[in-house]
């Protein structure tokens, strides 16, 4: 234990040791710092996107300034600590290490998975471990805590392993990975958007490129560590055997996923109807495909359900959409009034299509009236259907107002053959049955 103490006494020795007029000096000297990093960030993330990992939304939340707060006060406090001790410079080293350890994992995370609820999580885990590393840096009791880490072991079968080897296989495996989502996100951003035009290629190159980049860091993370890379093909096995066994549909979903990425049969954006659910794709994961009705409903179909099953997809067969309207009017109306009525109610609304024209048909002579059917075609069934049928209904009804024309209500006859004795009318005389 004398590690820890002697150094925890260096530490007190330098606070002895530093006067008024050297904190000062120290203190302009970190503001001095701090003002050239913010300079630099600012002149080169002026025209960045908000979303940057290097320069974030207010150039300060970005990467780039703790990174060059750091190097900035790192030379700051080699050059100081020839003359004299330093403590500010020491602690604001610390400090930016791990501010840009911390906005590393933050900016990266954020962007690789951003509707995910586990990375605020992450972020918090990862922000602790950092700051606690940096005070115990400050103080210098960092070094005689890894030693004490690596005294303590723990066994896994005939092999042992300690704790300062675990943490510091999570830590470099933490880092590549983020790295490689980093690389990955770069590489979709910068290149597959503008050299893929298609929606659905871009995605699968994206998957493509991350599960590429992430399996390589982890093999990186792993060597890194000292675990045997040929210790792997067990993994191998039992992975075989968990999907002869039991992960025949995970696998097959994301088989199936990439499969119509590839082959571009629907695609994002396509309005497609699934058994009974009718609705737009709106993101295509690689183990299942996300469709939205009209009415904001939304479905998770599995991708081995569209590769197998039935998928009517609305967007590619035709872009126009039929609709229909049955109308029945009074025996006594104007045949060609009414068709008139009719078309003309649909052409009124916008969203219906010019060609082809709307076209009203005299189809039966229904038991109340006469029976028309109106059919027109819409261009945007996704934007919903029933708002266009109901303007068109509510013009029909309009128009057949103001031309006097009645649509009959259904009628029925009752015949009454024979009343009870007690409720027989007074006077009338009961009717025989059958008449």
């Amino acid at each position: 234990m004398t590690q820890p103490v002697s150094d925890w006494a260096g530490f007190l020795l330098r606070l002895q040791q530093i006067d008024a007029r050297s904190l000062a000096f120290e203190g302009a000297l970190l503001v001095l710092c701090l003002v050239l990093a913010w300079g630099v960030s600012r002149w080169f993330g002026r025209d960045q996107a908000p979303d940057s990992i290097w320069f974030g939304a207010r150039i300060f939340d970005g990467l780039m300034f703790p990174l060059l707060a750091l190097v900035f006060v790192e030379l700051a406090r080699r050059g100081m600590s020839q003359f004299q001790p330093v403590l500010l410079l020491r602690i604001g080293v610390s400090a930016f290490l791990a501010l840009a350890a911390i906005r590393l994992f933050a900016r990266v995370l954020r962007l690789a998975f951003p509707a995910s609820s586990l990375v605020r999580l992450v972020e918090r885990t990862i922000s602790w471990l950092a700051w606690a590393g940096a005070v115990l840096w400050i103080v210098g009791l960092l070094q005689p805590v890894v030693e004490e880490l690596d005294q303590i072991t723990l066994g896994f079968g005939k092999n042992s392993v300690s704790l300062r080897t675990l943490f510091e296989g999570l830590i470099s495996a933490g880092v590549v990975l983020t790295l490689a989502l980093w690389v990955a996100a770069t590489i979709e951003k910068r290149v597959l958007r503008e050299a893929v035009t298609d929606l659905s290629m871009r995605k699968v190159a994206s998957n493509a490129v991350r599960a590429l980049l992430l399996l390589i860091g982890l093999l990186f993370a792993l060597s890194a560590v000292g675990v045997d890379l040929t210790a792997l093909s067990v993994l191998g096995g039992a992975l075989g055997v968990g999907l002869g066994f039991g992960l025949q549909k995970l696998a097959a979903n994301y088989v199936s996923g990439f499969v119509i990425l590839l082959e571009r049969s629907i695609r994002i954006g396509d309005n497609v109807k699934v058994d009974a659910f009718e609705g737009r794709i709106t993101d295509i994961k690689t183990r299942y495909t996300l469709i939205r009705a009209g009415n904001g409903r939304e479905a998770i179909v599995p991708n081995e359900s569209i590769i197998t099953g039935r998928v009517e997809n609305l967007t590619q067969a035709d872009l126009k959409f039929g609709l229909q309207t049955v109308v029945v009017v009074d025996g006594s109306a104007d045949v060609a009034q009414v068709q008139a009525i009719l078309v003309g109610a649909a052409q009124a609304q916008p969203r219906v299509m010019k060609e082809p024209v709307p076209v009203a048909h005299f189809t039966n002579f229904a038991a109340d009236g006469l029976e028309f059917t109106l059919n027109y075609w819409v261009a945007d069934p996704d934007k919903g259907k029933d708002n266009v049928r109901s303007d068109v209904h509510t013009a029909i009804l309009h128009g057949l107002r103001a031309a006097g024309i009645e649509i009959p209500g259904p009628q029925r006859v009752v015949r009454v053959t024979a009343l009870p004795p007690d409720r027989a009318i007074p006077g009338s005389t009961p009717r025989e049955p059958g008449l």
